[in-house]
């Protein structure tokens, strides 16, 4: 397994390429954002090991970019600064999992081994089918680059229905899912909530993305 791991603190940098070298680990050190990002965009990795404050490029940046371009190596994000703002951010750039310093060279061991075992598939922190867009931490959604307004339960349904594109859902996995278990309300709703978004995402631009499959349930595929 092959790790690239960024850190401005030489000697951490050199004990956590002893620490993955004596697990049988190949490592790969940067000491600044602008290396690492080189490494990371000329090289296939299993994992990086992302510190977030490095100098000229931050670890949040180079996981940004590598999401950008469509690589979804695991990535494990390094910090100083606990707390729920910085992971957030870090969570949202695209990384996989988080771990604030001091931490034991064993924990970083287990999240490293987790995350290579996850693999590399597409994990988008925004979900495209076609033109149409939605950002589930902005809480946003366009199609072709114009900005559609949804309540948070048109916005769950359609998130919910995006992440499982061209995937046929039923009306129970709906309510299950978007409402919650114990919902007692009329099923129906789901039809109500569908013909809302088509009002919103759909008839306005002159498409039928959200599409009903008789006595089974509702998809959402390009049908650009």
């Amino acid at each position: 397994m092959r790790v690239l791991v960024v850190e401005d603190d030489k000697q951490l940098a050199a004990a956590l390429r002893r620490g993955l070298e004596a697990e049988g680990y190949a490592v790969d050190t940067a000491l600044d954002g602008r290396e690492g990002a080189w490494l990371a965009g000329e090289n296939a990795y299993d994992a990086l090991v992302l510190d977030v404050m490095v100098p000229h490029v931050s670890g949040d940046e180079i996981c940004a970019r590598r999401r950008e371009q469509g690589d979804w190596t695991p990535i494990l994000m390094l910090t100083a600064r606990a707390g729920p703002e910085q992971e957030v951010r870090a969570l949202d750039a695209g990384a996989d999992d988080f771990l604030a310093k001091p931490f034991s060279l064993s924990v970083l061991l287990a999240r490293l081994r987790a995350l290579v075992r996850r693999g590399s598939s597409e994990r988008p922190t925004v979900l495209t089918v076609g033109d149409l867009e939605l950002d589930p931490a902005g809480h946003r959604v366009s199609r072709a680059g114009t900005a559609i307004d949804l309540t948070p339960r048109q916005f769950s349904m359609l998130e919910f229905l995006m992440r499982r594109s061209d995937e046929v859902v039923s009306k129970a996995t709906i309510l299950d899912h978007v409402w919650d278990f114990a919902f007692e309300g009329d099923p129906n709703i789901v039809e109500v909530y569908a013909r809302q978004l088509r009002q919103r995402i759909d008839h306005p631009f002159g498409r039928a993305s959200l599409q009903t499959v008789r006595l089974v349930g509702y998809r959402v595929v390009d049908d650009r």
